[in-house]
């Protein structure tokens, strides 16, 4: 007998939770400098019970090319990626309305 998801009462191949949690983040994306004048792009607003921060950020830094890390909820990345993110976020299924 396959395993029920206790969210949504699908079986777990079926599982809709995370495609419904992708629609529902109000996620925000900006630059801020750090030492020496470096840029670091930040993506702030992501519920990390619902997604996996560190899975995200692995794919976000592979497609940006460029470094990066979670702390305290928030995604960081060496650079000015605004667009990147973004078209990659879409691109994911996030809902673009839900973006700033």
């Amino acid at each position: 007998m396959p395993e029920i998801c206790p969210i949504c009462g699908l079986p777990k191949e079926l599982c809709v939770c995370e495609e419904i949690a992708k629609q529902e983040q109000q996620i925000k994306i900006y630059t801020s400098r750090r030492r020496f004048g470096k840029l670091m792009t930040v993506i702030k607003g992501i519920n990390s019970s619902d997604i996996e921060l560190t899975e995200l950020c692995k794919i976000l830094k592979s497609k940006c090319a460029c470094g990066g890390t979670v702390k305290k909820g928030k995604i960081e990345l060496q650079g000015h990626h605004i667009k990147k993110v973004k078209d990659i976020l879409i691109n994911m299924g996030y809902s673009k309305e839900m973006i700033t």
